[in-house]
């Protein structure tokens, strides 16, 4: 995603109030399953920065390059209020990645250039998704019963599923047709002449309704069923692979 133009001083309100309540309301086995979740989260986060530098490099854009985006190292994509709010709300952002949208090559529109930049996050996020849903099975059927049953098999199979799982998450999300989120990007190329000035002019508005359906949770609410539908879906893909 390209980036959120919050107000620190509210962002750490916000989270600061998210943290509070998740620390009173987690026991020691929700403090631990958090704890799991940190790997799933930095990844999640990564490789979808990744994507959208990726993308814009390969349509002519060198600015990600030159800023040091094109790299898969958490402390380059990770802001530490995105990952605040993605471990304690489940709904965050990475650092946002730059693009200079004049050095694209001319060989499609502008517009379109920038759908394909924002939607290479997502699909990033999904990629990962099915890579480590396969590693997941993998180990369900080479690994061998003595491990999957120890401490250390446990550990590493949740970490494995929360990789899985956040990453359909973040993916999902980011596809909402709302600005600042990718899929508003995305959605814009596909309407009308009219609905598209329309949607332009309003992007404030649907900026706000954003806001609101973010903080009192009803896009988590909303998005919740897809993701378990498409994280569901991911497994059974990869158990068919490995015949489980």
């Amino acid at each position: 995603m390209f980036g959120f133009n919050f107000d620190k001083k509210t962002l750490y309100i916000i989270i600061g109030i998210l943290v509070l309540i998740s620390i009173l309301s987690y026991g020691t086995e929700g403090l631990f399953d958090l704890v799991l979740s940190i790997p799933a989260v930095l990844l999640a986060i990564t490789v979808h920065e990744f994507g959208h530098a990726f993308a814009a490099y390969k349509l002519g854009d060198d600015t990600p390059l030159i800023q040091g985006r094109l790299s898969l190292n958490p402390l380059d994509h990770v802001d530490p209020l995105g990952l605040a709010m993605l471990l304690f709300a489940h709904i965050g952002w990475g650092k946002p990645v730059q693009i200079d949208p004049r050095n694209y090559n001319r060989n499609i529109s502008v517009e379109k250039a920038d759908a394909i930049v924002s939607f290479a996050g997502p699909l990033m996020n999904f990629i990962t998704a099915i890579v480590f849903a396969l590693i997941y099975c993998a180990i369900l059927k080479f690994a061998g019963l003595t491990f999957i049953s120890s401490n250390v098999g446990t550990i590493v199979m949740l970490i494995v599923a929360y990789v899985v799982t956040m990453n359909v998450g973040l993916g999902v999300f980011n596809l909402i047709p709302l600005p600042p989120l990718d899929g508003s990007k995305i959605f814009i190329p596909i309407l009308p002449r009219n609905a598209k000035t329309w949607f332009i002019e309003h992007e404030q508005t649907f900026y706000f309704i954003f806001l609101i359906i973010w903080i009192t949770g009803i896009a988590g609410r909303l998005i919740s069923p897809i993701i378990s539908q498409i994280t569901q879906w991911i497994l059974n893909l990869a158990m068919k692979i490995f015949m489980l």
